[in-house]
C-alpha cells in the first residue's frame, strides 16, 4: 500500500508499529548471553527502526507523510533537521494536510516561531486546507504576536469557501480579541 501512496497514514503508522514492536524485542532474546536491555535502550531501537521505515519511504518524491514521522522523532535532538524534513514534506503537498501537520508539531514541541517562519513561507490560503490558518494564528498567539495573528486571520479572507471557514474564523476571531486584550498598554 506504501508504495503506492507512500502518504497513507494507517499504513505507515502499522507498519511502524511492527518494525517497532520487533525492534524492541530483538537484542537479549538473539543472544543469552547479553544482558537484558532496559526499557531506554529498547525505546530506542524501536525509534531508530522506525526513523529507518520513514527514512527509506521518504525518498519517493511524493512521500511527505514519511518526513513529518522522521521529523517528530528528531525535534528534540535535531532543530535543523527537523525544519528541513517539515519544509521539504510541506514543499511536496499540494493540499496543505503536510503543512497543517508541520505546524502542529512545531507548537506541541514549544516552538511556535519555527511554526511560523514554516506556515508563512509556504501557506497558500486560497489552495490550502483551512486548518493552517488555525495553526498560523494560534502560534502566533503563543509567540506573543496578537497582532501578527490577526493579519493571518484575515487571510482567510481568501478561502474560495467562505461558509466552510465561517466557524473556524469565529473561533480564531475570539482567541486573537483574547490575545489582544493582554497586549501591555492596552
Amino acid at each position: 500500500m506504501l508504495s503506492d501512496d507512500p502518504n497513507n497514514e494507517r499504513a505507515f503508522r502499522a507498519l511502524a508499529e511492527i518494525v517497532r514492536r520487533r525492534a524492541a524485542e530483538s537484542g537479549s532474546e538473539e543472544d543469552p548471553l547479553t544482558a537484558p536491555g532496559n526499557e531506554t535502550e529498547r525505546e530506542r531501537a524501536a525509534d531508530l527502526a522506525v526513523w529507518a521505515l520513514g527514512e527509506e519511504l521518504a525518498g519517493n518524491p511524493r512521500a511527505w507523510y514519511p518526513l513529518i514521522e522522521v521529523a517528530r522523532l528528531s525535534v528534540r535532538d535535531d532543530h535543523e533537521g527537523t525544519l528541513r524534513r517539515l519544509t521539504t514534506a510541506s514543499e511536496r503537498d499540494p493540499s496543505g494536510r503536510a503543512l497543517v501537520e508541520s505546524l502542529a508539531l512545531l507548537r506541541s514541541a514549544g516552538q511556535p516561531v519555527d511554526a511560523l517562519g514554516l506556515g508563512i513561507g509556504h501557506w497558500r490560503p486560497r489552495e490550502h486546507d483551512p486548518e493552517v490558518a488555525r495553526h498560523l494564528v494560534l502560534a502566533a498567539i503563543e509567540a506573543g504576536r496578537p497582532l501578527e495573528a490577526k493579519q493571518h486571520l484575515g487571510s482567510l479572507d481568501l478561502y474560495p469557501d467562505q461558509a466552510a471557514v465561517a466557524d473556524l474564523r469565529n473561533e480564531l476571531a475570539r482567541a486573537v480579541a483574547h490575545a489582544e486584550q493582554t497586549i501591555p498598554g492596552t
